[in-house]
């Protein structure tokens, strides 16, 4: 029996975050806020900071943070790979890095947002849609969207917390977007 590498573009977002933990508590303390966070505040003539709009959903606080997203990632991206592609899959989660970079970026000029929990909502509403037909629209999308989109709304006004659920939100909309637009 041979191991295959059977969804490539989930396995590697995930070894390459995993890198960048292990990096980041080992021997490059300052490799997150250097390239895997958001800037804050953002500097036009920075190319960095361009890239940072990509690259925080690399970046994560602890192992507690890391494994909290990848378990969600690894267990929803294999099947949305196969769903969709890995094409798509890959484009999701770049419009979903820069939706919420720029939207933390935009709405929250100094405050720092790294991991990929915007990701991961995108994956649980993509996944609520993979049933999708024209003309009609699934009830686990609606009570998804209750539940975990509106539980997130309900948190971001309630809560003063380190989770950004502005992001989560935001990830929650590119998913739902993404995935009607790609069954039309």
């Amino acid at each position: 029996m041979r191991i295959r590498y059977n969804a490539p573009v989930t396995l590697t977002f995930t070894l390459l975050a995993a890198i960048v933990l292990v990096l980041s508590q080992t021997i490059a303390p300052s490799l997150i806020p250097t390239v895997f966070s958001t800037p804050a505040p953002f500097h036009s003539n920075a190319f960095v900071d361009y890239l940072k709009l990509f690259t925080h959903v690399l970046g994560h606080a602890n192992i507690q943070h890391f494994i909290g997203n990848f378990t969600m990632i690894l267990l929803l991206g294999p099947i949305l790979e196969s769903v969709y592609g890995s094409g798509f899959l890959l484009l999701s989660i770049l419009i979903t890095a820069l939706a919420t970079g720029l939207a933390n970026t935009i709405l929250f000029p100094n405050v720092v947002l790294l991991g990929a929990s915007g990701v991961v909502f995108m994956m649980i509403m993509l996944s609520s849609i993979t049933n999708f037909s024209k003309g009609e629209v699934p009830l686990t999308f609606i009570l998804i969207m209750i539940v975990y989109l509106g539980g997130q709304v309900w948190d971001a006004l309630t809560k003063q917390d380190n989770i950004s659920q502005f992001s989560h939100i935001i990830g929650g909309l590119v998913g739902s977007f993404l995935g009607f637009y790609r069954k039309k």
